[in-house]
């Protein structure tokens, strides 16, 4: 509590619910505080040793201090409450869970690369932007695992030039093929002849790797879990990864977002699709067409919408010839569309639909709505305009893309209800 006798929210990493600990502040604020353990008095009955020898140290991964089904559990949880408090939405009902196989899942996995003083490559250190070196990631696949090996063999032969930042590693389903990207700094003049041979020594090495790219560096604050998103300088083989999901062969290129998760996509798929069908769909925030592939078998006409250039070269390919497609951000897509679809899917990154948005698929009031999220905080808040608008929550789902981390995959299907949702209510569809 503070001076006042108020109490304050204490963050404290790597415990367990119900854990007896000694901690110690770090930082405090006005509204909260951070702690760490200094010594785990009465250990969680969930608590295992962790796997990976960097955990707690690399901010990749948060959870490895739990048995998995416990990490699942409070994922759910979580959700749970995050709805309750931000979309005032008490959900009595069940959460499904859908589990992932804990390691190797990763089929993306972008690392931070130092060529001075010594080489090193890895994650920023949790808590920090300071490079924590990693010569494993036991949470990205097999091969993606050799790719951070060979990595570390050709930065101590100093293969990598001057100027490369980061390094990502994209594999296809069956972690048979894989693209690389190095990610450089522009600022720094290259030769092609020194990139062409760190390429070659690349594919020689693993042959699976399909093609290295040469694309510039992002800032530092860009999320190390999604794609580089970034023209190409050079290219070396292929530009572009086949991926298969559900028996189609989708195209993905380097710089476009695709779920990372190799195991869970096909169930990812089923969940937001469903049951359902009719005379027209909306797919917003397409990528490369993951969701409009599918809905264009079960939909008469499918609108499918992106904002990424890199993304929609690849939803151009891979959509049926029936779907239209627009390259526009979405706000402005539904604000120019007089179309009134039977069902919507929205697929939003980190930050949410906002409130623009929100409000528009409220007005817009399709029967049916499939929200994908991956952080519960900005789901709750779209919810609760959308609970507002008259939306009403059928079910509820967490897809577990992303275990060992505290980061939370949802579907929630909406359907119109009858006038608007009262907050407090349980809103669901009986």
């Amino acid at each position: 509590a503070d001076e006042h006798g108020r109490g304050k929210a204490v963050f404290l990493p790597f415990v367990a619910e119900g854990e007896q600990v000694e901690a110690e502040l770090v930082e405090e604020k006005p509204g909260f505080a951070r702690a760490r353990v200094k010594e785990i008095l009465a250990p969680s009955p969930d608590r295992i040793l962790p796997s990976c020898p960097y955990f707690a140290r690399c901010g990749g991964c948060h959870y490895q201090h739990l048995r998995y089904e416990a990490q699942l559990a409070a994922k759910v949880g979580i959700l749970r409450e995050t709805l309750r408090r931000t979309a005032k939405l008490e959900w009595s009902g069940e959460i499904g869970a859908v589990a992932s196989p804990p390691w190797e899942y990763r089929n993306r996995t972008r690392l931070r690369l130092r060529t001075t003083p010594e080489f090193a490559l890895g994650y920023n250190r949790f808590g920090s932007a300071e490079l924590e070196p990693v010569e494993k990631c036991p949470i990205s696949s097999p091969l993606i695992q050799r790719g951070i090996a060979l990595a570390w063999e050709l930065g101590r032969a100093r293969r990598f030039r001057e100027g490369i930042r980061e390094i990502e590693f994209f594999a296809d389903t069956d972690d048979a093929r894989m693209l690389v990207t190095l990610l450089a700094d522009p600022r720094v003049e290259a030769t092609p002849e020194t990139e062409a041979a760190l390429a070659e020594a690349i594919r020689a090495a693993l042959p699976g790797v399909v093609g290295v790219i040469v694309a510039p560096a992002r800032p530092a604050s860009a999320d190390p879990w999604e794609a580089a998103d970034a023209p190409p300088t050079a290219v070396f083989g292929a530009s572009f990864l086949p991926y298969a999901v559900r028996a189609v062969e989708y195209q993905v290129s380097a710089g476009s977002f695709f779920q990372t998760n190799r195991f869970l996509t096909d169930a990812l798929v089923e969940a937001v699709l469903a049951n359902h069908s009719g005379a027209l769909a909306f797919d917003l925030y397409a990528g490369v067409g993951l969701f409009t592939v599918p809905l264009a078998a079960k939909f008469e006409r499918v609108v499918a919408v992106e904002s990424s250039s890199a993304a929609c070269r690849d939803l151009r390919h891979n959509a049926p010839a029936t779907v239209k497609w627009r390259e526009a951000a979405v706000a402005e897509f539904l604000e120019r569309s007089s179309a009134r679809p039977d069902f919507v899917i929205v697929d939003p990154p980190r930050a949410g639909l906002g409130e623009k948005v929100a409000r528009a698929l409220g007005a817009l009031a399709a029967p049916r709505l499939a929200y994908v999220s991956c952080d519960p905080a900005t789901l709750s808040r779209d919810l609760r305009l959308l609970l507002e608008s008259g939306y009403r929550v059928e079910e509820i789902r967490v897809l577990d893309l992303f275990p060992q981390t505290f980061h939370i995959e949802s579907v929630v299907q909406l359907v119109v209800g009858q006038g608007p949702v009262v907050p407090g209510s349980d809103p669901r569809v009986k």
